[in-house]
């Protein structure tokens, strides 16, 4: 007994330190974690050292004209959207975007906004500089020569882009965020640009030529193009950052001479507009996401997706500046292929299943090129969100080091523990301690996704089919129903009321794991209250967003939640009681709290021509048997029959399995492709499109 003890004791002595070094270090990562995934936010820097008083031009608007949300086609031809946008540009004081708007239209710009909505926060290198330098890049290669452009707007214009950093490893210490998607191709395109823009000059940060600049961000963009053709987006169907993809594809295809840069470019874009398309419900693109912020899940018109939306399918709202619409209003060589358009408008379709796959699996990193001890490898696996995983957390570490990112506002408050954490990363405690929480640390991932979205003329339901559940959920958005802008229902396991993801919206203290089978929605919740690094405090509680105001019709029988907004209609039901929000704030008579650390949400919809009056809809379901147990549900839903749904174990309809994953690249009415495709095609009626990833060739019947 002595000798055990001993062994234990000289065990206990060994491994104590290394825990003790292991979870400062956990404590750490989490810290710089949390700071790495704070939103990208667009930044707006009021004065700057260069900043030029210039008065605005004679005509310029001071007060803004709203625009007005169309949940139909507007304007059946581009031309008339695109003129539409442009003109309400020019009557609406904006942004940077919102002043090349406005030379396109033949308006004189305000100077002074470029100078201070742009021109100064890339000169200061703040975060977000690299969305207005798209802006600057297409003031210098479409109106360079403009007239209406000073001399001293075109020089410091021309000096701000010599100037900027354009990757990691070029010298300067900055806050930039350069490592998410959309980041990541912002950067990889702007220097590229930039370095076709000015090939013989030397870029002052870096050293290198303009041309040597594109030699270095070309593999770059091919690789990023590549794997979005074969495994779409790891921000999918993001009603936030898709904005931000679309601006630097649309430069490229504009302004590269690189015929492959050109034609990848464009074929991507195609696949965003066709997911966008295949996933929004009259212009909102009310669906799951891979990253979305609080405003942009509640409301339709502050999506940032919404503008593009409706130049391209005639839906959605118009804000003057935003910058994927302004991109592709001043486009002259990408036109969207007709087949996408009547894909986002064959609204009268009875129903419309989109089965889709996304992302990759960190465990098959080696199917898709990946190793990890790369930095270029490694840039991949931040776009995803894999900073703090066991697979990626030592090459993150070194990548730290070789790129200075201590200094980086997002890492500097944590620099003094460089040592600690260099220490640990050379005893190999980092991938243990990581592993042991990992659900907690790693919240940020975003590894593969199978999405399903039903679409019906009078409601969408969307949701991530058994993702990640149980894990930590940062700024992902599992499932959503709408019938309407802002007629919409989601749950969340709410971590705290902060702006910082995750918050009270935003993300997930738990993830759910959610099972759907066309209109209906189950929703498991097991909220974890272990101690962890990242989220420490974790409310004991899910809610629902459920607005009752943008409803017109709210009615509570028999434990449900019935909601009615047209001729579509909600239920929700909790299997704990529930109460609504009643304080004061947006969220008053809008959120459903349910107490409880495990709770099961189900949703169904329903639809006049289908289900006949709302009255006879809410009587079936209020009838239909239902029963929980721990963790486990047996639902008799009215539409679907029997659906059985647990924690473990496989969805069962009707005592039958139902495949919850490895779907498609695409699959649905318009279109099939394997996963990864060699081919994508898509056909509506008479219009098609045909996408080839080996030979590059799109082909289309018609584009608008």
């Amino acid at each position: 007994m002595k000798k055990v003890r001993r062994k234990r004791f000289k065990l206990i002595a060994i491994l104590a330190p290394c825990v003790a070094v292991g979870y400062a270090c956990g404590v750490y990562l989490v810290e710089r974690h949390r700071a790495a995934n704070m939103p990208d936010r667009p930044a707006y820097v009021p004065t700057g050292q260069f900043e030029r008083a210039t008065n605005p031009p004679p005509d310029y608007p001071t007060e803004r004209i709203d625009d007005t949300y169309s949940s139909e086609p507007f304007a059946t031809d581009f031309e008339s959207r695109r003129q539409a946008y442009l003109d309400l540009c020019a009557r609406n004081p904006g942004g940077a975007y919102a002043q090349l708007a406005r030379l396109a239209s033949g308006t004189t710009p305000h100077e002074g906004v470029i100078h201070r909505n742009a021109l100064d926060p890339i000169g200061r290198r703040v975060d977000c500089a690299d969305f207005r330098l798209h802006a600057v890049l297409r003031l210098l290669y479409q109106f360079g020569d403009s007239p209406k452009l000073s001399k001293e707007l075109l020089d410091r214009a021309r000096r701000t882009v010599l100037d900027f950093k354009y990757w990691p490893d070029e010298p300067g210490i900055d806050s930039m965020c350069s490592w998410s998607e959309n980041h990541e191709i912002l950067f990889a395109a702007g220097g590229y640009l930039a370095g076709r823009l000015y090939p013989e000059q030397v870029f002052t940060n870096s050293g290198h030529t303009g041309r040597e600049k594109m030699e270095i961000h070309r593999p770059r963009i091919i690789r990023w193009l590549d794997l979005r053709f074969k495994t779409g987006f790891s921000e999918w169907l993001s009603n936030v950052y898709y904005d931000e993809d679309i601006a630097p594809l649309v430069n490229l295809v504009d302004f590269c001479q690189d015929d492959e840069i050109v034609r990848r470019a464009s074929i991507v874009l195609d696949l965003l507009m066709a997911d966008m398309a295949l996933n929004s419900f009259h212009g909102t693109f009310g669906s799951t996401h891979g990253r979305s912020y609080e405003p942009h899940k509640k409301w339709a018109a502050r999506e940032s997706t919404s503008d593009a939306q409706k130049l391209l399918f005639g839906m959605g709202i118009f804000s003057p500046g935003n910058m994927s619409a302004t991109c592709l209003a001043l486009s002259e060589r990408y036109r969207m292929p007709r087949v996408i358009y009547e894909i986002a408008n064959d609204l009268d379709r009875p129903e419309m299943l989109n089965r889709q796959r996304m992302g990759i699996r960190l465990a098959e990193a080696g199917r898709w090129g990946l190793g990890f001890d790369d930095f270029e490898d490694g840039m991949v696996y931040l776009s995803l969100g894999a900073y703090a995983h066991p697979r990626t957390i030592n090459l993150f570490v070194d990548m730290l080091d070789a790129y200075n990112w201590w200094e980086n506002s997002f890492f500097e408050p944590f620099k003094h523990r460089r040592a600690l954490i260099r220490t640990a990363r050379r005893l190999g405690l980092l991938p243990a301690l990581v592993r042991l929480f990992e659900r907690d640390v790693a919240r940020s991932v975003r590894e593969e996704v199978n999405i399903y979205t039903y679409r019906t003329p009078d409601y969408m339901l969307s949701s991530a089919q058994d993702y990640r559940k149980g894990y930590g959920g940062d700024q992902q958005h599992i499932w959503q129903a709408t019938l309407g802008p802002n007629a919409v229902c989601f749950t969340t396991h709410p971590v705290r009321a902060k702006v910082r993801s995750p918050a009270y919206w935003t993300g997930s203290g738990n993830l759910p794991r959610v099972a759907q089978v066309e209109n209906v929605a189950i929703v498991l919740y097991d909220i974890s209250t272990r101690p962890g690094l990242y989220v420490r405090h974790r409310l004991t509680f899910t809610h629902a967003w459920l607005p009752r105001d943008q409803f017109d019709e709210v009615i509570e029988h028999e434990g449900w939640v019935f909601a009615r907004r047209g001729d579509g209609y909600l239920a929700l039901l909790s299997q704990q009681l529930y109460r609504w929000q009643t304080g004061r704030g947006e969220d008053k008579d809008r959120e459903i709290i349910a107490d409880g650390k495990q709770n099961i949400w189900v949703c169904e919809l329903g639809r006049r021509a289908v289900d006949g009056e709302f009255a006879d809809f809410i009587e079936r379901i209020s009838q239909a048997e239902i029963s929980f147990g721990r963790l486990s549900v047996s639902y008799d839903s009215p539409s679907q029959g029997r659906l059985e749904f647990a924690w473990d174990g496989p969805l069962r309809q009707n005592g039958n399995p139902v495949e919850l994953g490895d779907y498609l690249r695409y699959g649905n009415p318009y279109g099939q492709a394997a996963f990864p495709p060699d081919e994508i095609t898509f056909r509506h009626g008479d219009h098609w499109l045909k996408l080839d990833r080996w030979t590059l060739d799109r082909e289309a019947s018609a584009f608008i």
